[in-house]
């Protein structure tokens, strides 16, 4: 029995690929773990704040020395955090948009990054401390991004590896939809991203 965090971050709500796609991974890990609880969050229901002078300051601020405004400012941060933790498996659904991922998962993870919390600093860098959890990406794109000439052009997939890395998330495995906006392609796209699906 595992606990799924289900994010979705696409504007285009159950209709779009990555949600598609990462549902199918949720289904997927549900059939080999029964029993899982999912809880699904729909970033862009959520209203997340962009940083602020405010948040940063308060991030790095002692618990008992913030200010009731400050503690608002955090907020959603200390429940995101909260949220992840108590997590076993991360499910992102990640469409490419404008070659990157949209602002609300980025929000998203601006604000469980936590220095103390979710990472700290050695006197070799950076050390993640959100350890234990498995991760997968559900990626979605127009275009072909795995191979090809388009392939330097993915700031989704080798991003979100590198910076759920940066916090201890190293276990991650990138699924795709991809070439759904290209005749030939498009046609049996999602068929074979959920036909990829394995789940360890």
């Amino acid at each position: 029995m595992k606990r799924i965090l289900h994010l979705i971050s696409s504007i285009q709500g159950n209709e779009s690929y990555s949600y598609k796609l990462s549902n199918a991974i949720v289904n997927k890990v549900i059939e080999k773990y029964p029993g899982s609880t999912v809880e699904e969050v729909n970033l862009n229901n959520l209203d997340i704040p962009h940083l602020t002078p405010l948040i940063l300051q308060s991030m790095f601020t002692p618990a008992d020395q913030l200010t009731p405004e400050a503690k608002a400012s955090i907020r959603y941060s200390d429940e995101a955090v909260k949220q992840l933790m108590a997590t076993d498996i991360l499910v992102i659904g990640a469409p490419l948009y404008n070659l990157t991922i949209p602002t609300t998962l980025k929000a998203w993870g601006d604000h469980i990054t936590r220095a103390g919390i979710t990472f700290g600093y050695s006197e070799n860098g950076p050390v993640g401390m959100v350890k234990g959890k498995k991760v997968y990406i559900a990626m979605s794109s127009g275009g072909v991004y795995s191979e090809g000439p388009s392939k330097p052009n993915d700031f989704v997939a080798p991003y979100l590896k590198s910076f759920l890395g940066l916090l201890g998330m190293t276990d991650v495995t990138v699924f795709r939809v991809e070439g759904v906006k290209l005749p030939g392609i498009k046609e049996h796209a999602l068929e074979k991203g959920i036909a990829s699906i394995h789940i360890d």
